[in-house]
Formats: C-alpha cells, structure tokens, sequence
C-alpha cells in the first residue's frame, strides 16, 4: 500500500463535478475524506446527510454512497471506517456504517451496519465470514 500512495494527495472536490479521478460528490458540506484513500472513478456520493471516509479507505468503481434515499425518505450520516474496502458497483444506503478493516464483495447492496474485521456481500449484504484470525 505505501508505494500505491507514494505521491497521494487529497483531490479538488467541488459541488456536483467530476474529481480529476472522476468521481462526484453532492453535498460537499456534510463530506469528510480522509487521508490516502482511494475512491474509484464514476462513484457518486451523495453527502447532503453526511459522509465520512475515513483514512485508507477503497471504494471500487461504480459505487454509489447515500446519505439521503428519495425513495424511502431515510437519511442518515454514512461512515466508511479506516482500511476498509468497498467491491465495484456496491450500493451503501443511509446511516450504515461500515467497519474498521471490513471487506464488501463487488455489487453489494448494504442497507445495514457492518462490524469491523468481516467479509460481507450480496444484495441485501450479508457477513459472511469474520477476518480477525487472518
């Protein structure tokens, strides 16, 4: 990881336009990226409600992070705890934490919180394993 961050630096975020790595936060008030995180392009993060990332987090491609559903009115703050790494085209909903050092499967739909130190995938997410004795 140190050499895959080498010359990392926190990118320009700027209202409903793209990053340089074309990723797009709405909401940028209620946003809090931590350091040498990694965020994929085509990412959409919806943080009108709050979104926090916190340091060396990895959100795949294609993701979309809500911290506000139009559909069901729900609205929370969203947390992406340290070191952990979200699977391409996942869907976080509002007010889900997901923890320290967790690992979610590609096009995984989280609706729910997720502890620290676990695998979990699928649509609704479910913990598959626990990650502590590796």
């Amino acid at each position: 990881m140190t050499d895959r961050f080498k010359n990392w630096e926190y990118p320009e975020v700027i209202d409903g336009q793209p990053t340089k790595y074309h990723w797009i936060v709405q909401g940028v008030g209620g946003f809090s990226l931590g350091y040498k995180t990694d965020i994929g392009a085509f990412t959409y993060i919806n943080a009108s409600e709050g979104v926090v990332i916190q340091d060396f987090v990895q959100l795949g491609s294609h993701c979309s992070v809500y911290s506000s559903s139009t559909i069901d009115g729900k609205k929370g703050c969203v947390t992406l705890k340290k070191n952990c790494r979200i699977g391409t085209h996942s869907t976080v909903m509002p007010g889900v934490t997901i923890g320290e050092n967790t690992i979610i499967g590609a096009h995984s739909f989280v609706n729910k919180d997720i502890p620290d130190n676990v695998l979990a995938y699928g649509s609704p997410i479910k913990i598959i394993k626990s990650l502590d004795s590796e």
